[in-house]
């Protein structure tokens, strides 16, 4: 008697997009989160306070010049003794942020600051010190720089759990010859001793589960079509070749949902009247 020919079912290109992908995405996501908690966040508020700076120049150049008296001099000299101000907790900014840290150097020309834009004079520091132009309306407090680090772990978590859950499967096939099947995890669970396949989300999931019984101990298995094999009818359909195997060698009992006829509809008195 010739014996069958052994069914293999390895991870699918489907599966294994997808947990690169879903890698990729946490991973990115980790990366994001880690730079906002440890640098970005703080940058972003260096950046608020300074543009703060512009604001309180113009203001106290309209307010000196209100007088009629402000000179180039006087106001290089009122500006050069400014400083920018800053939160109480230096946590909350850069590393080595200089403290106090004076108004920056364009504040104390009195030919720019003149035209009260603090905006447009905003722009060209921004641009020459590689800061954002567009600065948020208020900074970022401790709370959520420490969310952003939480968000960091937990992105670190399921990248490394998707990471482990993936190469695993990378390693893992499911196998049928012509005496037993053998699952993902090794198990090696000859068809006599399979007691019943459930078999009502193969068809939409691709999803079988056996229970079985006997010397190979006790338990219940799982077939996952789409991850192990899969269904591509070019690649002649691994998992249904896998699952028509199961059956042929199956003598328990099979649960799935059939499909039950609707009853005919009985005829109306007065039809055909």
């Amino acid at each position: 008697m010739t014996t069958p020919e052994k069914i293999v079912c390895k991870p699918t290109p489907w599966f294994m997009l997808r947990a690169v992908a879903m890698l990729a995405m946490f991973s990115v996501f980790a990366i994001l989160f880690f730079i906002d908690g440890t640098t970005g966040y703080r940058e972003k508020n260096l950046e608020y306070y300074i543009h703060s700076s512009f604001e309180d120049a113009t203001k106290a150049f309209s307010r000196m010049n209100s007088e009629g008296n402000l000179t180039p001099e006087g106001w290089k000299e009122f500006a050069s003794g400014q400083v920018v101000e800053m939160p109480s907790d230096p946590s909350l900014l850069p590393v080595g942020t200089e403290m106090p840290l004076p108004w920056p150097a364009m504040l104390t020309d009195y030919e720019k600051v003149k035209s009260l834009q603090h905006n447009i004079l905003w722009r060209e520091y921004s641009a020459k010190n590689r800061m954002s132009e567009k600065v948020g309306k208020e900074p970022f407090d401790a709370g959520k720089i420490r969310i952003q680090i939480i968000a960091f772990y937990i992105c670190l978590a399921l990248s490394l759990g998707t990471l482990f859950f993936l190469i695993r499967t990378s390693r893992r096939f499911i196998s049928a010859d012509g005496e037993a099947l053998t699952t993902a995890q090794g198990k090696r669970i000859p068809y006599t001793e399979m007691r019943t396949l459930d078999l009502r989300k193969w068809e939409t999931k691709g999803i079988a589960l056996i229970d079985y019984g006997g010397s190979s101990g006790s338990g219940k298995a799982r077939i996952d079509g789409l991850t192990y094999g899969g269904f591509k009818k070019e690649q002649e359909q691994p998992a249904e070749q896998l699952m028509t195997r199961i059956r042929d060698n199956f003598s328990g009992e099979i649960v799935e949902y059939t499909t039950v006829a609707p009853e005919e509809e009985p005829e109306s008195p007065t039809e055909g009247v």
